[in-house]
């Protein structure tokens, strides 16, 4: 897809990931980094623990969800993981399967 080199795929067979999750990752990453959409005014305090997620992974989240705060979440592989710390990267890998669910935490702020 946009894997232009060798260690996007080393990446994804070593650790079972597949660009999906990648895209689960910026979204949550965009989440951590303003849950408040962009809606100006609204900033909820969230305790990131409660959804599983350690104070220092929050903080490398907030700074890949800040550089990516208006791409798309289909960013390359290796691209976004020499952005995560090991804390973040094992974390990021335990919990792959389950990031969607922190974007479904969030419902859209303009729905009825």
């Amino acid at each position: 897809m946009f894997q232009n080199n060798s260690e996007a795929p080393r990446i994804e067979e070593l650790y079972k990931l597949k660009p999906v999750h990648f895209a689960d990752l910026i979204r949550a990453a965009q989440l951590v980094y303003d849950p408040g959409k962009g809606v100006t005014g609204v900033e909820p305090k969230i305790d990131w623990k409660e959804f599983g997620i350690p104070d220092s992974v929050a903080e490398n989240l907030e700074l890949l969800g800040e550089e990516f705060q208006y791409s798309s979440p289909h960013a390359p592989v290796d691209q976004i993981w020499k952005k995560l710390t090991p804390e973040t990267r094992v974390w990021f890998v335990e919990n792959k399967e389950k990031l969607w669910l922190i974007e479904e935490s969030f419902p859209a702020l303009d729905e009825d």
